[in-house]
């Protein structure tokens, strides 16, 4: 806890003077919406999925150098690692709702790759790709290829335990930055 004081409390305290919350609220409600809507809804989808799907499709071209297996990987990788250099774009930036905002945005993406994880062996999902073709779906690809694939909703489960864990965090330390500017506001 110490270093969490230290590397976000403390910085975000000192950052939130002078800021309006009032701009920001709506934001985090709308990622507590989000988070409600995952937890009715497994198969919700939020307007961030056409950026995260296109943020997938990017992964697999990246990747592709890899080889086949890091190609087919690439997407959910890259879905990942989106909101991953966010937070650390962001941190580097000293804009501390921003990083809330981005553990709200790896949650989506999180969301979204348990539901194609879930459907590994079911592959009833519509696959789309952008190069033409057939699409061929990825997890049945990887969890095939490692010998996993009875462990697909295993798997999925963890994955949206993760995303209901990251989407907290970005709720709670943004509520709490917002909290920080309301009370510097009122000092």
């Amino acid at each position: 806890m110490r270093i969490v004081r230290q590397v976000f409390m403390e910085p975000a305290r000192r950052w939130a003077r002078g800021r309006i919350p009032w701009i920001r609220l709506p934001l985090l409600l709308w990622f507590a919406w989000v988070l409600f809507q995952h937890l009715i809804n497994p198969d919700y989808q939020s307007i961030l999925d056409p950026l995260n799907l296109g943020i997938h499709e990017f992964g697999h071209l990246v990747f592709s150098i890899g080889g086949e297996f890091l190609g087919f990987l690439g997407g959910t990788l890259m879905q990942l690692i989106a909101p991953a250099y966010g937070i650390y774009n962001f941190f580097r930036q000293e804009d501390y709702f921003s990083i809330t905002l981005c553990f709200g945005w790896l949650s989506t993406n999180l969301f979204d790759i348990a539901v194609y994880v879930a459907d590994a062996r079911a592959q009833a999902l519509q696959l789309v790709t952008p190069f033409g073709g057939h699409p061929i779906h990825d997890w049945h690809y990887i969890l095939g290829r490692l010998n996993w694939l009875e462990y697909d909703q295993t798997l999925a489960m963890m994955l949206r335990g993760l995303a209901v864990v990251s989407m907290i965090i970005g709720l709670w330390s943004g509520g709490w930055v917002l909290w920080q500017m309301v009370r510097q506001k009122s000092a």
